[in-house]
């Protein structure tokens, strides 16, 4: 089932286009790859599907909706765009109850799962300030996933992993594409995109395309 669909968007700075007439869409049960030079628009492409920017021109579609028309933002996702905004005198535990808690009852039993799902102890006091990248990482995960959103939209998910993380966060992210999940994914390691992505898009000058050649699984 399509799921995002995204035609002829067009988003500019000062004059210069950095999504050019794109056209791309995602479906239910796939991984898809987006790969680019920074500065490319993978990024914004993100960030104007979440609703976080506002297309110039063209339209987006997500679960049969229209962004900016039937909702200002997107729904039923799961999102890691850049470091988020965690509540550092907290545990990350805490930090997902308070986050859990926005839109439904609480549970503490779920949360303290979500975090043994992505590696990190859901009896620990430690607070986020104390952190290392890896563990924030896994806590943006944690959060992304938790309210099990139907979209998941994650820029650059391995950030700061060891090679123990990014096995575990890969396999994580093929049990949810199994469940049926849409999950994109913005990531500079071509290992990440060979080994998990079925679909893979390069996004040059604001464009779709040719997709970089990448060894097979």
């Amino acid at each position: 089932m399509e799921t995002i669909r995204v035609s002829n968007a067009v988003k500019s700075f000062k004059g210069q286009k950095v999504l050019n007439h794109l056209d791309i869409s995602f479906s239910s049960g796939k991984i898809y790859g987006i790969v680019g030079y920074n500065g490319s628009g993978k990024t914004v492409l993100l960030k104007c599907i979440c609703g976080f920017l506002t297309l110039d021109e063209g339209e987006i579609t997500i679960l049969e909706k229209k962004l900016k028309k039937d909702m200002d933002m997107i729904q039923d996702a799961g999102v890691i765009i850049e470091e988020p905004a965690f509540l550092k005198e907290y545990s990350g535990k805490k930090n997902l109850e308070f986050l859990y808690s926005v839109r439904n009852r609480p549970n503490p039993n779920l949360i303290a799962k979500i975090l043994q799902t992505v590696g990190l102890d859901a009896k620990s006091t430690k607070k986020v300030k104390h952190y290392s990248l890896g563990m924030k990482q896994r806590l943006a995960i944690a959060q992304a996933i938790m309210e099990d959103p139907q979209l998941l939209l994650l820029d650059e998910p391995m950030n700061g992993l060891d090679r123990k993380g990014v096995a575990e966060i890969r396999e994580l992210l093929l049990d949810l594409k199994e469940h049926d999940k849409t999950i994109v994914l913005v990531s500079h390691s071509q290992e990440d995109i060979r080994v998990l992505c079925d679909e893979i898009y390069e996004i040059d000058g604001g464009k779709l395309v040719k997709p970089n050649s990448l060894p097979p699984k």
